[in-house]
């Protein structure tokens, strides 16, 4: 009996260390510059019922948040005009609300869905490769910083990817029972597309694998043509080889090759049939009547991508968001990696931001599970479910224009914690014992880096405390330690001048945070501490990057904020 219990149990102790990472993070840390948009956008969802605000992501994850702050009786002015940034500076700062209970209560679902998602990366791999391999994977999960750290945020990003993983989890299990998980992955794959538009490269691959993934009833035909063509068995399943697997497939073939593929065509249609109107429903959640008008210039890119804009069957408010983001993607971003500023984007960012910050023992382990899952003849069709939609979605995040962060591929450690826990099924003996250790060098590196999971990079690249040095934006600095730099310069640096200049969402003042601009008065009044975000320190340019030249670093806070001493 206590044998049967200590499985399920350790299950619920990598998910309870997980929660309780996620929890004190959400606690500690101040918004980040991201979040009080979808916050104030939740809350105009659940008192005015209308899409007016960050059109360019659908409602589905800010739907899930005002779930949290309906609790919270927020008020919100509804006579406010503004944009969406003065929107949530409004909510959080400007009318009386306590901006850490609203952004708590928002980041309590995220909390419970991140959590949620680890029991899909569990089952998906238990379904791969048995039980040992979904704990291998929930532990390597579990432990992610990258997946602690955006999980315990009110964000788009880990919804969108743990959404795209269940779709695939879902047409894994249509294999065996089509009826039961092909709608399924319709439900989730529509959800995705209802939380983040970058889902929408997962469309195709989702179509191709209902059309080409073997269906029960052929093997079960396929199998039966194999016996009379006197195949072998192995492992209760006959397997015929060379000829005579080939004659079996054609036998198979030749009775109902056309009517197996006129199904798979109908059922890859009410695939995306319930896919589109998840999305549907989901923005008639918001509102019934559908009030929305298109921004006043907004650009029509024309050519193939204005047409396959045009042809989504969603709703308008959804295609103009895309036609957003595409304006995004037409601009030029600031970018900072490996010391170096730039302009524009680098097609190479993504992978070494993903080789900076993720663990060095799940690096070793995704390139030793992929390996095992292209040796094995038996898990090789599993690649197409876990690495081959992996692939697409990272070279497309490759080529977008921000350069701000490994959160754009935030289903990498998802995924590819499933793949690493292929090598519990390799048969020698010093690899298992190989992948045990990583497994503990990865749990140990996350648990030093507690509670700072969002500047989190690993050992080779000299740890947390290094990152800034290396990235900035939301790999580091997205503004979440403001209320922690409150309380450091109350209990060390009381009473003396403060020069800030910081890069967030966060109003000092409320945190009692009472500095002057640096870069608002010549450069020889500057006296005194000088703070500056790292982010800022990162593309630092002009009076700024002369300021900080000139003065001394003495501390820091969180790993994102510098304080200097300037005589």
């Amino acid at each position: 009996m206590l044998r049967r219990l200590l499985f399920p149990l350790a299950v619920v102790l990598l998910l309870g260390q997980m929660a309780f990472a996620m929890v004190t993070t959400a606690v500690e840390q101040s918004p980040t510059i991201d979040e009080p948009v979808y916050v104030s956008t939740a809350e105009v969802y659940r008192q005015q019922h209308i899409v007016l605000y960050n059109p360019e992501h659908p409602p589905l994850a800010k739907l899930v948040m005002a779930a949290g702050l309906a609790f919270t009786h927020a008020k919100l002015d509804p006579g406010f005009r503004g944009n969406q940034t003065q929107l949530g500076r409004h909510l959080l700062y400007e009318t009386g609300n306590n901006p850490f209970r609203l952004m708590l209560a928002a980041r309590l679902p995220m909390i419970v869905l991140t959590l949620l998602f680890g029991l899909v990366v569990f089952f998906f791999a238990r379904d791969l490769a048995g039980r040992w391999a979904g704990l291998m994977a929930l532990a390597l999960y579990a432990f992610s910083p990258d997946v602690i750290a955006h999980g315990s945020l009110a964000t788009l990003d880990v919804p969108a990817a743990g959404l795209l993983l269940t779709t695939f989890w879902m047409l894994w299990r249509s294999r065996e029972r089509p009826g039961l998980y092909l709608p399924l992955a319709g439900v989730a794959l529509g959800a995705s597309l209802a939380t983040r538009m970058s889902a929408l490269p997962a469309i195709p691959m989702v179509l191709l694998l209902v059309l080409l993934s073997p269906a029960p009833w052929v093997l079960r035909r396929l199998g039966g043509a194999v016996r009379s063509s006197g195949g072998v068995a192995e492992s209760g399943q006959v397997v015929p080889s060379g000829g005579r697997l080939r004659a079996a497939v054609a036998r198979v073939r030749s009775g109902a090759g056309w009517r197996e593929f006129g199904l798979r065509v109908v059922a890859a249609i009410g695939v995306g049939i319930i896919a589109a109107a998840v999305v549907w429903v989901v923005y008639l959640a918001v509102d019934p009547r559908l009030r929305w008008t298109t921004p006043a210039g907004l650009p029509h890119p024309g050519g193939l991508r204005g047409l396959a804009v045009d042809l989504l069957p969603l709703p308008k408010a959804y295609r103009d968001g895309v036609l957003i983001q595409f304006k995004f993607e037409s601009e030029t971003f600031n970018g900072f990696l490996l010391g170096r500023a730039y302009q524009g984007s680098l097609w190479y960012y993504l992978p070494v931001a993903l080789l900076i910050k993720m663990p060095l023992g799940m690096l070793a382990l995704w390139v030793i599970g992929t390996l095992t899952l292209l040796a094995k003849r038996t898990l090789r069709v599993a690649s197409l479910y876990l690495i081959a939609p992996a692939a697409v979605l990272m070279l497309v995040a490759m080529t977008g224009a921000r350069d701000y962060g490994t959160r754009y591929v935030i289903f990498m450690p998802m995924f590819f914690a499933i793949v690493a826990s292929t090598v519990v099924l390799t048969r020698v003996a010093w690899v298992k014992v190989a992948a045990v250790l990583l497994v503990v060098f990865v749990a140990v590196s996350s648990v030093r880096t507690f509670p700072y999971y969002l500047p989190y990079s690993n050992e080779a690249f000299g740890g947390t405390a290094n990152t800034h040095n290396n990235l900035h934006d939301a790999n580091v600095d997205w503004g979440q330690d403001l209320a922690r730099l409150a309380t450091h310069l109350r209990q060390r640096y009381p009473g003396q001048p403060v020069w800030l200049s910081y890069k967030g969402s966060g109003v000092p003042g409320y945190y009692g945070i009472h500095a002057k601009n640096p870069t608002s008065v010549p450069i020889d009044q500057v006296h005194g501490l000088l703070v500056v975000s790292d982010s800022r320190v990162a593309l630092a340019s002009g009076r700024l990057k002369q300021l900080i030249d000139t003065s001394t670093p003495i501390d820091e806070v969180g790993y994102s904020i510098t304080i200097y001493r300037r005589p």
